[in-house]
């Protein structure tokens, strides 16, 4: 395939298959449009080829965060870092998204309304979240163009491992009257490059397939897989993915202050 080939609408579905997304997935997908291009039809087309390759049983699930410094619209308003494919997704008809001020998803398929009901402010991606429900729905978590590190599925291991960093964020959300108010949220804030270590212990396991989706190198996993590989390592190290104290990483500093604080 030539490296500037324009990737077709079923050579994605093809692709897609390859890698393991099969009909009837709930299927929790992070991306990088500016690696996997140029893709017929865009954005829009590699959404269109995730529906494709999930059918009508699937469900197809991406995140949708924002800044947190206004009040929060989930028919409104726009995602931060999420990158162009997310931002598309969130916006087409028939697709739900959720009501967290700071850590939204979006959804559409059968278990949408479900995957996108109210949560709890904290943690943003515990047990009862949208990524939560994905984990307990046994969905399967695709990476397109980006790493582990990416992967909001790792925090979901952290809150159920109890990790011991927390860092708050503020988030402004509808008061009294619907006047402005900033909150705290706390959070397993860092870095989060040191989640990139679960994909060598995963793929060792035979608990991950790799391939291209487009031209982006990607990876799928079961989210349950992800989910326990990440708990094994933080057993044995609770700090497992920070980087280590005072190596010019302002992250995870923060994150091991949070440790010491009262």
């Amino acid at each position: 395939m030539e490296t500037n080939a324009t990737i077709s609408r079923a050579e994605l579905a093809n692709q897609l298959s390859s890698i393991g997304v099969a009909a009837g997935d709930v299927l929790l997908v992070h991306t990088s449009y500016s690696a996997a291009r140029p893709i017929e039809g865009g954005p829009t087309g590699l959404i269109d080829a995730l529906l494709d390759a999930l059918g009508p049983d699937g469900t197809l699930v991406m995140p949708t965060m924002t800044d947190g410094e206004a009040i929060f619209d989930p028919r409104a308003t726009p995602t931060l870092d999420m990158g162009i494919t997310a931002e598309l997704f969130w916006r087409r008809d028939g697709v739900s998204r959720s009501t967290h001020p700071g850590g939204s998803f979006a959804a559409t398929g059968p278990h949408a309304s479900m995957i996108c009901a109210p949560q709890p402010l904290a943690p943003p991606h515990g047990l009862d979240s949208p990524v939560g429900r994905v984990h307990d729905l046994d969905g399967k978590v695709l990476l397109i163009g980006v790493h582990h590190s990416e992967s909001t599925t790792i925090h979901l291991a952290e809150a159920l491992a109890k990790v011991p960093y927390s860092v708050s964020h503020p988030c402004v959300i509808a008061g009294e009257g619907g006047e402005p108010t900033t909150i705290m949220i706390p959070e397993t804030d860092h870095c989060c490059e040191n989640f990139r270590a679960i994909g060598p212990l995963l793929h060792a396991r035979g608990e991950q397939s790799s391939g291209d989706v487009g031209h982006a190198p990607s990876i799928l996993a079961r989210s349950r897989d992800v989910v326990a590989c990440a708990m094994q390592q933080l057993a044995y190290n609770p700090l497992f993915f920070l980087c280590p104290r005072h190596t010019g990483c302002v992250e995870c500093d923060r994150a091991h202050a949070s440790i010491e604080e009262p």
